[in-house]
């Protein structure tokens, strides 16, 4: 009685989107994997990407909920985060090591779900799926506290913009050194350093710690697009945070900056 009691005030405040309360919750004894019949179902962690509740998610996947449990459907809460297109709700559900954690052929399906998204389009794919006419509904979004992402709405689907943020974290987690001049379009596409193309392609980027990497993204800075030579300066910020107190990168960057400045 007790725990029913507890999964039903779970299900209320996954709802309600009170991830303080989820938490209090799951301390107490509440199941993390809990099914909301009122969703069809399935379980809250997938009432909470439904969401685009990040903050919820997150408490839910720290207090065990299972981001890889095979739905009836034949997919993932992990899946329906890729598939609604928010990088933060997304990030959400990765968890540590996923690429130890999930089978080859789960590793293809995800990256292949995300690249489709990414490659057709969010406007054409939510045609493709609904067959309805007309133009779809576009409106920008806060995806977390920094970042925005475009939500588009059409024929009663809604799926936020986010794809290559999401498809780029993926290649990263698995381990897929995707070529710098690829993701430098991605990043680009909107040339908005708040975006959350821009900006999770730049972060991961300064993660590759190798010299290549690093080379083939400053070349970009005699790029005659406005916009490459802005990601590099973009770029090189980064690494001035995340390799603070590491004097060869600091040197490396400080050098190419003055011979720059000299160009």
């Amino acid at each position: 009685m007790i725990e029913g009691t507890l999964d039903s005030r779970l299900r209320s405040a996954v709802r309600a989107g009170d991830p303080e309360a989820v938490r209090v919750l799951l301390a107490e004894g509440a199941d993390p994997d809990t099914v909301d019949a009122d969703a069809d179902g399935l379980p809250v962690l997938c009432v909470a990407v439904a969401a685009y509740d990040e903050a919820v998610a997150e408490v839910l996947v720290e207090g065990g909920a299972d981001p890889d449990r095979v739905l009836p459907d034949g997919t993932t809460p992990l899946w329906r985060a890729i598939d609604n297109g928010s990088p933060a709700v997304f990030s959400a559900l990765l968890g540590k090591e996923p690429r130890l954690r999930l089978p080859e052929e789960a590793r293809e399906r995800l990256l292949a779900l995300a690249r489709g998204w990414y490659e057709t389009g969010a406007a054409e794919e939510l045609r493709r799926r609904t067959g309805a006419p007309g133009e779809v509904d576009r409106v920008r979004v806060q995806d977390d506290e920094y970042e925005w992402v475009e939500q588009v709405s059409l024929g009663g689907l809604v799926v936020r913009a986010g794809h290559g943020a999401i498809l780029t974290s993926l290649e990263w987690a698995f381990r897929i050194l995707t070529p710098v001049d690829e993701l430098i379009g991605r990043a680009v596409d909107p040339p908005d350093e708040d975006h959350v193309n821009w900006s999770q392609i730049c972060w991961i980027l300064t993660q590759r710690r190798s010299f290549e990497t690093w080379s083939a993204v400053v070349a970009h800075r005699h790029d005659s697009d406005l916009v490459h030579r802005r990601f590099v300066l973009a770029y090189l910020r980064s690494r001035s945070f995340v390799h603070s107190g590491d004097q060869s990168h600091e040197r490396l960057d400080s050098d190419l900056l003055a011979a720059w400045a000299a160009e």
